[in-house]
């Protein structure tokens, strides 16, 4: 079963179990997805779905932040719910010691003896760890394994 289609069958769970959240989460993830098909023609695959479910619990982590700011516990609460609820698409994540030694490789397989080689560090490693990581940290990694 792909990725799109146990997002379905859980839109389809919430809606029996009457899950306002959960529904609402899912249904906002689903309109994404098919936005995305209709505005490029295609047929969305299972990294696809990967890539959007990201794009999706980063603009929570920024509301949350700028919520947290204006003091708004409330919305603070329903926007963590939903990156909570998208999380549960994502694979399962490396632990810090896994990224620290694909980074590792990435750079001695690349050559890369310093900072002006990161874009070709992280273009290495970013079709091994999309989903699996946070882009952010292993960007962060890279920068300081370049650094030495």
């Amino acid at each position: 079963m792909s990725l799109k289609d146990q997002i379905t069958e859980d839109m389809k769970n919430a809606m029996r179990a009457k899950e306002v959240a959960r529904l609402g989460a899912i249904r906002l993830l689903l309109a994404a997805i098919k936005q995305r098909e209709v505005d490029e023609r295609i047929v969305i695959d299972d990294a696809g779905v990967v890539a959007i479910v990201e794009k999706m619990i980063k603009q929570r982590k920024d509301s949350i932040s700028q919520f947290e700011k204006a003091g708004r516990d409330d919305l603070v609460a329903i926007e963590a719910g939903e990156m909570a609820i998208l999380q549960a698409y994502l694979p399962v994540q490396l632990s810090d010691a896994e990224v620290e030694a694909a980074v590792a490789v990435a750079v001695s397989s690349t050559g890369a003896i310093g900072p002006q080689d990161m874009g070709k560090v992280i273009g290495a490693l970013k079709a091994q760890l999309a989903g699996k990581a946070d882009m952010g940290k292993v960007s962060a990694l890279v920068k300081a394994a370049l650094a030495k």
